[in-house]
């Protein structure tokens, strides 16, 4: 008499897996529709976390993976207002960019990247809270840009970017709501 165990053998396993697989990524896809659905921005959300690969498995991996979005952006920006900087010849334009510069900096180097450990921690409060002062400061760089009378073919993808960011923003605040109230 066959004893019948738990024992399996390696390709049965291994086809039972590949028979999940698919039911696995489905489930991890529609937490991020969920999640998505709660935000502000749905198709950007949906943008920002679709690529992903591996998709994220929960609430606070997506959460984090959406902070690491924003933070990518917003280096993105930096890089780009720096480049406007080099090569400004319009000195009010220049001030104003310089001041984005520096609200940005500290944002990118310090601020997200300790949000994105604290949330690790399970510290959602104080990611949100830099979440929102990052939205301030790209909100802050508009508006020195706008008061700079910058006109030229340069201000319109700041423009862009800067309200990007802010989007962005939005989208994972709502993304920690969602992991705080237990979505």
């Amino acid at each position: 008499m066959k004893n019948s165990s738990a024992v399996t053998s390696p390709l049965s396993l291994s086809l039972f897996l590949l028979f999940l697989l698919p039911f696995l990524a489905q489930s991890s896809d529609d937490l991020i529709d969920t999640i998505c659905k709660a935000t502000p921005f749905f198709d950007l959300c949906e943008a920002s976390l679709r690529p992903l690969s591996p998709s994220p498995p929960d609430t606070k991996s997506i959460a984090s993976a959406m902070a690491n979005v924003v933070l990518g952006n917003m280096t993105d920006t930096l890089g780009y207002i720096q480049s406007l900087i080099r090569h400004s010849q319009d000195p009010a334009a220049e001030r104003a960019l310089a001041q984005c510069a520096e609200v940005y900096r500290p944002v990118v180097r310090f601020n997200i990247p300790q949000a994105i450990e604290a949330m690790g921690r399970g510290e959602f409060g104080f990611a949100m809270y830099v979440l929102g002062d990052a939205q301030k400061q790209s909100d802050s760089c508009q508006k020195w840009i706008n008061s700079a009378g910058a006109d030229d073919e340069s201000s319109v993808p700041l423009t862009a970017r800067n309200k990007l960011v802010k989007n962005l923003c939005d989208v994972a605040i709502s993304v920690i709501k969602s992991l705080m109230n237990g979505r």
